[in-house]
């Protein structure tokens, strides 16, 4: 990295976009190879290069290796207790560990990483959102839903920052290169406004379906759910009979349905199945290799990389690097439970297996999203190219979302049982029939269980007010880690107008 991109904050990075990078973003509707760099004065001509302004903006949900390895879903695992940092060492990706044991500073941890992918994702959607109307040869129904996927994009990077950070700067268009060093952090509560109006624009224009070619693309039911997830998370009480209507217009849509087996979820033909609603999408064909890789350039998902075994020799399974060895603490928890082999891995029961012990090792591993050796890409870098989409957002997630919604709004408590029990009856647990508080706990208990290490259980944690007592023993203080620290390079850069979170 130069020595400018070491010492500007990301405005400077938001700057560069103006400069489009092209890619592919998933197995279909984004499969489009690099073009080139097309500078921003002589682009947004006609509706094709639109469509491929809009698939830059879907690109970025991808990035996994922004200033490190920052996989979003994987490291809330860390941060939670469902799975330590692992890796060959304590010296081996420091930022995990940071994250794992709350020892998070302004230079160490994943944060400038989310910084700069959000603001970059952000940036895009704006210019995006600038430029459609002023696009002679585009369709009005073209504009119309275009414009509705990059709100739900531009949501989805702003709630992923105010969960994140807490107070951050809001920038809803673009600017000169002079402004982006003035724009103040404003709370959440200045936030969350524009993610719910975004959102609700979305629900307005998207289609509730696509076609098979277009898998990728954002639906109303993800804009549904999405926004039902981000009320849940602002946790007002006052917002629990929307977030409930919310995940009940996505159950009464038609359009979705849990699938029978449970472990079909977490196959290749597992992908965009009936209980997907939203899907962060990855290629095993993109062929790259460590040339691409540090700029969101690789179309594969390398966090499957690194929660496989590392130097591992046996059945099923390919190598990997030895992270997110799944905690003592989820294991037990799964114990008994008809999801745990879908869940764990239990390296000492797989017959013929080896691997080599490294940092925090407990024997378990993450069975969702591991490598599998039959799926290994056939070109380029394997380490670099697995085609494993993430779970965005599940069907399952959506009924226990409506359940805890109806609970916490005073509604029907029978319709939040029958709720959870479609979830319990998938996998052949006995519906639960309890009631009041004692149901409430029942839902979050599944939803520990059902979504584990799919990266909510952090998120979960903070809203409900458990995560103290539950990571405590792993340094976290609540007036202090329920937000990352502000990137120092980001402070360095806008000292008059970014203030450092509490603690750091």
């Amino acid at each position: 990295m130069n020595k400018l991109n070491q010492t500007k904050s990301i405005w400077v990075s938001l700057l560069l976009a103006l400069t489009l990078i092209l890619g592919s973003c998933s197995k279909d509707f984004l499969n489009t190879r690099p073009v080139g760099r097309v500078l921003e004065v002589n682009y947004y001509q006609t509706e094709e290069q639109a469509f491929e302004a809009l698939v830059s903006i879907y690109d970025v949900l991808q990035w996994n290796d922004q200033y490190g390895f920052t996989m979003f879903r994987f490291l809330q695992n860390v941060a939670s207790d469902d799975t330590y940092a692992g890796g060959s060492d304590a010296s081996d990706q420091p930022s995990w560990v940071a994250y794992d044991n709350f020892t998070l500073t302004p230079n160490l941890g994943p944060q400038r990483g989310f910084w700069r992918k959000s603001y970059k994702g952000i940036y895009r959607a704006n210019l995006f959102l600038e430029k459609i109307d002023g696009i002679e040869d585009a369709s009005e129904a073209f504009r119309t839903r275009t414009k509705g996927e990059a709100k739900f994009l531009r949501a989805k990077f702003y709630f992923d920052l105010v969960r994140l950070f807490g107070n951050v700067p809001l920038i809803d268009h673009t600017l000169g290169a002079s402004e982006y060093y003035t724009v103040e952090q404003v709370g959440p509560d200045q936030i969350y406004p524009l993610i719910i109006s975004d959102l609700e624009d979305a629900i307005a224009v998207l289609p509730s379906s696509v076609s098979s070619n277009q898998l990728g693309r954002v639906t109303k039911g993800a804009a549904q759910a999405l926004l039902a997830r981000a009320l849940l998370f602002e946790n007002d009480e006052n917002n629990m009979s929307q977030v409930a209507s919310l995940c009940e217009s996505v159950i009464q849509s038609g359009e979705y349905s849990l699938l029978t087996s449970f472990a079909d979820l977490w196959t290749a033909d597992g992908e965009w199945s009936s209980e997907s609603v939203f899907e962060i999408t990855y290629s095993e064909n993109s062929a790259s290799d460590w040339g691409s890789f540090g700029w969101g350039g690789g179309e594969g998902n390398v966090g499957v990389q690194f929660i496989g075994m590392r130097d591992y020799n046996g059945p099923t399974y390919a190598t990997g690097w030895g992270f997110c060895p799944v905690s003592t603490e989820l294991e037990a928890a799964m114990d008994g439970d008809p999801r745990y082999g879908n869940t764990i891995i239990d390296a000492d029961a797989l017959p013929g297996a080896e691997y080599t012990p490294g940092y925090q090792n407990t024997g378990f591993w993450m069975r969702k999203y591991a490598p599998i050796a039959a799926n290994v890409a056939p070109d380029g870098d394997p380490a670099l190219n697995w085609g494993n989409n993430i779970r965005e957002i599940r069907y399952a997630d959506v009924l226990l979302m409506a359940a805890e919604a109806i609970v916490r709004s005073g509604g029907s408590e029978g319709t939040a049982r029958t709720y959870l029990n479609q979830v319990r009856d998938r996998v052949g647990l006995a519906a639960l029939t309890s009631s009041g508080n004692q149901l409430l706990e029942d839902i979050y208990t599944e939803r520990r269980l059902e979504l584990a290490t799919e990266g909510h259980r952090f998120f979960d944690l903070i809203r409900t007010g458990k995560a103290s007592e539950v990571l405590g023993d792993q340094g976290f203080v609540a007036s202090t880690h329920t937000y990352l620290p502000i990137p120092q390079q980001e402070i360095d850069a806008a000292p008059d107008v970014l203030t450092q979170n509490p603690g750091y």
